[in-house]
């Protein structure tokens, strides 16, 4: 056990020295560091995952996207087991924007077990995050394309881990109720 926290505790120093600089787009602008630490927390307190290399992955699957981490660095410091789910949960960031969003609803099916577990719980983060502080600058339109395609890439996910999905299903009832969903769409 003593090695598995240990690897935990790795990836958050890690990952919190990648992102030092980085703020979300929240309108508290919070450090990014804490988007991380809460898909860790919420795959430990609502999925109940208990998987240190998931965990770590978790804290660090945005670093490659994001950050200057390249997937040989995540390999030497943590593996592959942790790399490989890294990589799972990770965009190419050369595409354009619409084509990474699709490529994610396109591949939320084949994601192994453990992938959709981070996929799930980024997702059901960043939903909760736009409901309670959203972009100062995302129109009310924006924000509602923002929910309904997660729903298609959880559509993707399901199956994985019934507490993770029941949980961002409620939080997706509470964002289209507030920003004014209706059941088909906009």
């Amino acid at each position: 056990m003593s090695d598995d926290m240990g690897l935990v505790f790795k990836a958050l120093r890690y990952s919190a020295e990648k992102h030092n600089d980085q703020r979300r787009k929240d309108s508290r602008s919070s450090p990014y560091i804490n988007h991380p630490i809460q898909v860790a927390d919420t795959l430990w307190q609502v999925g109940g995952v208990r998987d240190a290399a998931v965990l770590a992955a978790a804290i660090l699957h945005d670093t490659i996207e994001d950050t200057d981490a390249t997937p040989a660095e995540i390999e030497r410091e943590f593996g592959r087991d942790v790399l490989g789910l890294v990589m799972e949960v990770t965009d190419d960031r050369s595409l354009p924007q619409p084509v990474r969003k699709q490529l994610q609803i396109e591949h939320a099916t084949g994601l192994s077990t453990r992938a959709k577990w981070i996929k799930l719980a980024d997702k059901l983060c960043n939903i909760s995050d736009l409901i309670k502080f959203p972009p100062d600058d995302w129109s009310l339109q924006k924000k509602q394309e923002y929910l309904l395609w997660t729903e298609k890439v959880v559509q993707g996910l399901r199956g994985a881990n019934k507490a993770l999905e029941e949980r961002y299903d409620k939080a997706l009832k509470e964002g289209k109720l507030k920003m004014g969903v209706s059941k088909t769409g906009r």
